[in-house]
């Protein structure tokens, strides 16, 4: 069905949450399980120069489609060298409700905000907050959209296992917020569990993105791909060199216009042409770039909170 006004997708947000970082850099704590990561010297003032322009042009160029940006600025009092990356310690649901997450690494603990959640009850209607990271004290972990790819439609939590995504917080999460979850090993180039399952698939309204490949049992990435189709999406399988290329990790947003795939530079070159041609039948290709931040071994997903939430009507 195609209307002239805005087509709404439950799986596509109009409004994202973006964090401008101060003093960015490649997170030594986080290097040891996130084999995208470029291993960084000291922290240099160049590159959290580089990294606060390109969120401050991510943003623009997001704005500039019509998706609505929520930009905060991360606060030098902290030593948050990933608070470019929100999707990890909050979620936002249809119904108002928003999940806070216990975080693998200490120093990616400091990133949750009071004053964020403070402005959503604000401008949206926020029924209760449910606050996992007090799970963080009996080693469970799970970081948030970037653990979890959530298909909003059949209610499915993709999981890559890993450090990052325990079972015992997935299956908290799932009960509480009504997602069946779906948990499979990978292995990404190096044969080494893929940090993220956000790295390696994108669930949008129309087709999903998988690195089928980097799922270790193929009847299980049977299973993940059949999950996919039955929902009438295409899967459009990604390599291990897109995966590498952040061709993963990118995310559908809904916008006046239609909608778009917001996705790095590098990432959108990474793409076939018949990969392409599927994408844009339903969505248009939203470039941006941000090598800078691709060097933490995140990349525009990571960096888009998206917000599941009804506005309130200012009046």
């Amino acid at each position: 069905m195609h209307h002239a006004i805005a087509p709404m997708s439950i799986q596509a947000p109009s409004a994202v949450v973006m964090v401008r970082p101060h003093h960015f850099t490649p997170n030594p704590e986080t290097a040891a399980d996130n084999s995208f990561q470029a291993v960084s010297g000291a922290p240099s003032e160049a590159t959290a120069a580089l990294a606060y322009e390109e969120v401050s042009g991510a943003a623009r160029v997001l704005k500039a489609a019509g998706v609505t940006v929520h930009l905060f600025d991360d606060d030098d009092r902290y030593n948050t060298p990933d608070s470019v990356f929100p999707n990890n310690w909050f979620s936002t649901h249809p119904g108002g409700h928003v999940a806070l997450y216990p975080m693998y690494n200490p120093s990616r603990r400091r990133e949750r905000r009071t004053d964020i959640l403070a402005f959503l009850k604000q401008h949206y209607r926020v029924q209760d907050i449910i606050d996992y990271s007090g799970l963080e004290y009996d080693g469970l972990f799970l970081e948030g959209t970037g653990a979890m790819v959530l298909d909003h439609l059949a209610r499915v939590a993709f999981t890559a296992r890993s450090n990052r995504a325990d079972p015992l917080a997935l299956e908290r999460f799932a009960t509480h917020f009504n997602y069946e979850p779906l948990v499979f090993d990978t292995a990404d180039a190096q044969g080494k569990p893929i940090y993220h399952t956000n790295v390696l698939m994108c669930i949008a309204t129309q087709f999903a993105l998988v690195a089928l490949d980097a799922i270790v049992d193929p009847q299980r990435a049977l299973e993940v791909r059949q999950r996919l189709e039955e929902t009438g999406r295409e899967v459009l399988p990604i390599t291990q060199q897109q995966v590498a290329d952040f061709a993963g990790n990118a995310i559908e947003l809904s916008s006046p216009q239609g909608r778009v795939l917001a996705l790095s530079a590098r990432a959108a070159a990474s793409l076939t042409a018949d990969q392409r041609l599927v994408i844009e039948r339903s969505a248009k290709l939203l470039p941006l770039d941000v090598p800078t931040i691709e060097l933490a071994g995140g990349s525009v997903r990571c960096m888009l909170a998206g917000i599941h939430l009804a506005p309130r009507r200012s009046g």
